[in-house]
């Protein structure tokens, strides 16, 4: 089972514009949010969801890899936003997660349904650590 929403886009304009109705605002704030808070993240379309910024580190079998800081997708039933990036030893949603408001997190991954779900100041901070310390746990960045 596909947790992604079905979208069959090549372009952000083109994600953006196959997001469905009831998802529009909530992608497109956040989609402008990350811009504004971290515009030297250029947004792509990365993997069938909005990357901005990316990183290089080498895989489990030693291949450097290319993927994005921060990512935003559309789900059948919520929207996430990843943010690949560390604080330390623990990845920065985590340790974020309780001043993010009424959202789940997972590692690197933020999940909720609406807007006002989110604490916007809190992921702000996110964001803007994420920029300045992209990586995953136990990858070396190249």
């Amino acid at each position: 089972m596909n947790m992604f929403a079905k979208n069959e886009a090549a372009t952000v304009e083109q994600y953006l514009s196959q997001v469905p109705e009831h998802q529009k605002k909530e992608i497109g704030f956040f989609h402008d949010f990350i811009c504004i808070t971290v515009p030297n993240l250029p947004p792509y379309f990365a993997a069938n969801m909005i990357g901005y910024g990316s990183f290089r580190y080498l895989d489990s079998k030693k291949q450097i890899r290319v993927w994005p800081i921060i990512a935003l997708a559309n789900q059948k039933n919520y929207i996430s936003i990843y943010v690949c990036a560390i604080d330390g030893e623990q990845y920065v949603a985590e340790k974020y997660a309780k001043q993010l408001g009424k959202v789940s997190v997972g590692r690197s991954c933020i999940r909720f349904r609406k807007i006002e779900d989110v604490n916007v100041d809190t992921l702000a901070r996110v964001l803007q650590t994420a920029e300045k310390n992209p990586g995953m746990i136990g990858a070396a960045i190249v």
